[in-house]
């Protein structure tokens, strides 16, 4: 969610110091949420389909991250501007949102315990 607002902040600026700080937000909500992705892949969907689950997910994220720059590209030679890009990843982003709050609770909300060697 962090990361669709501060996508969506940048139509909002237009001073370097603005687009730096926008930046800084969107870049320690991303390094926060990266680690946790082989967690939870682990947690919702057990070890033994782990490499499947993360492999799809790091195939879909990079085929994201390698057409941005072309989309972005097209985006901004159609309207001359970069709001629809912004807009279009606030959009996203929101939508990631949504997804990631429909997963239901994980069955067991106690802790876990390490069992002795």
């Amino acid at each position: 969610m962090v990361q669709a607002l501060a996508a969506g902040s940048y139509l909002f600026v237009s001073q370097l110091v603005g687009f730096y700080s926008v930046a800084a937000v969107f870049g320690l909500a991303y390094g926060g949420v990266m680690p946790l992705y082989a967690a939870l892949a682990r947690e919702y969907f057990g070890q033994r389909i782990l490499g499947t689950v993360f492999g799809a997910a790091a195939m879909v994220s990079s085929l994201g991250m390698a057409l941005g720059p072309v989309v972005g590209g097209w985006i901004f030679d159609t309207f001359n501007a970069y709001d629809w890009l912004y807009i279009g990843s606030f959009v996203v982003g929101i939508g990631a949102a949504a997804i990631a709050l429909a997963f239901p609770p994980l069955p067991s909300a106690e802790p876990r315990r390490l069992q002795p060697a």
